[in-house]
């Protein structure tokens, strides 16, 4: 199918070609496996690794078992106090993942980055996550995935309309396949097992959409697995994370159950969260007989909090435009305040960076690389200058440029 540089139509026009054309979608086909039973996938063992994920929405168990492997690996319960712990949520927000990567850069520099016991990542923080987890040897990298890519580097628009009546996607992201493998590589992910032999958790989100719900990827735990397939699987969640459902094709991973190969369909982990942590249900404590630790929570939101206003067009495309960028917006929102009531209810630090108000360069097309270089170079100023936390998500609204202060202490 022909290709051609990546280069967005207005979204008005390409709404009204899909919906023009979704009574003729239905006689495409991409083929895929059957997905597995429904009853019968949250229990199957990804690579044969029984611990390879978890089911935030689910019962806790699992998590609590992990959590305590993770605790045992570090030293607990040996009457000695561990040190501080401190965890680093990343949220989606596509090019404006830039905002992260240069935030981590930014705080290396100051030389009081810490090393992360979990971190997480979904979405555009999924691509980052890997490096954060390894540390600031991985900084330069970071730069490069975020700084120095052209959009045709990261994905190819698919021709209107033969992307949705033959394809999966508006989107080809073979590119951005090729980014992955070149980072994502063996080396990594045995650093990354290593890690997690020391006490470290590296989580990334999906979304399982044959079931309609959010997957964690204990990604430590298929690098320390040693099976041949680990890494490519490895490949397939960050892609999977990064996918956007209907822009960019999903990514099936196969299973077996029952002795018969089937598919799973993942997609996006902002189809279900757009950053997270661990669920409520889950209460952390310490190890029995352990001494109090002092823990922290990092979140950052690669996205502003505040709103931009503007004057809709009463028309069907801008409404349904600005009503799912709404609703996107406080999904994000409202993900950072349960991160919060639950970090206060177990005694856990706080800390959140995001876009402020002040941050106004043009962004001329999506990933668009000098509005990317000039998100990390902001955030990484904002880092150095001790400007980067808050310790109370703001409240919702029009926010003054001066909302990038130093956290109270």
């Amino acid at each position: 199918m022909p290709r051609r540089r990546f280069a967005l139509p207005r979204l008005g026009g390409l709404l009204r070609c899909l919906l023009l054309l979704l009574p003729l979608a239905g006689c495409a086909n991409v083929l895929r496996q059957d997905a597995p039973p429904a009853e019968a996938t949250v229990g199957l063992p990804v690579l044969g690794v029984p611990n390879a994920r978890f089911w935030p929405d689910g019962p806790p168990d699992a998590l609590r078992r992990e959590a305590d492997l993770m605790l045992a690996r570090q030293g607990a319960g040996t009457g000695r106090a561990l040190p501080p712990a401190h965890f680093l949520a990343l949220s989606g927000g596509g090019d404006n993942g830039a905002y992260g990567a240069g935030l981590l850069a930014g705080w290396t520099a100051t030389g009081t980055r810490p090393r992360f016991d979990v971190v997480t990542g979904i979405s555009a923080g999924a691509l980052i996550a890997p490096f954060a987890f390894l540390g600031p040897d991985y900084d330069p990298a970071l730069r490069e995935v975020f700084t120095q890519q052209a959009p045709p580097d990261l994905i190819l628009l698919r021709r209107i309309p033969f992307a949705v009546l033959f394809n999966d996607s508006l989107a080809d992201t073979s590119p951005l396949t090729r980014l992955i493998q070149r980072h994502a590589d063996a080396a990594m992910l045995a650093a990354i097992a290593r890690e997690y032999a020391r006490g470290r958790l590296l989580l990334i989100g999906t979304t399982n959409l044959d079931l309609q719900r959010p997957v964690v990827w204990n990604i430590g735990a298929i690098a320390a697995s040693g099976h041949p397939d680990a890494l490519a699987l490895f490949q397939k969640i960050l892609l999977a994370s990064a996918s956007i459902p209907g822009a960019f094709p999903p990514v099936l991973v196969d299973v077996e159950h029952d002795g018969r190969g089937f598919q799973e369909m993942h997609v996006d982990g902002g189809a279900a969260t757009q950053v997270f942590f661990y669920p409520p249900s889950l209460t952390l404590r310490g190890a029995a007989g352990q001494p109090p630790r002092q823990r922290t929570i990092w979140v950052i939101r690669n996205g502003r909090i505040d709103i931009e206003a503007a004057s809709v067009n009463r028309g069907l495309f801008s409404i349904a435009r600005r009503s799912i960028a709404t609703l996107l917006h406080f999904s994000g929102v409202g993900d950072i305040s349960r991160i919060y009531l639950t970090a206060q209810r177990d005694e856990v630090g706080f800390r959140l960076s995001f876009i402020g108000s002040n941050f106004a360069a043009e962004r001329r097309e999506p990933f668009d690389q000098r509005f990317m270089q000039a998100l990390f170079d902001y955030a990484e100023a904002k880092a150095r200058s001790g400007t980067a936390w808050v310790d109370v998500p703001p409240v919702v609204g029009t926010l003054a440029a001066t909302a990038d202060r130093p956290a109270a202490r």
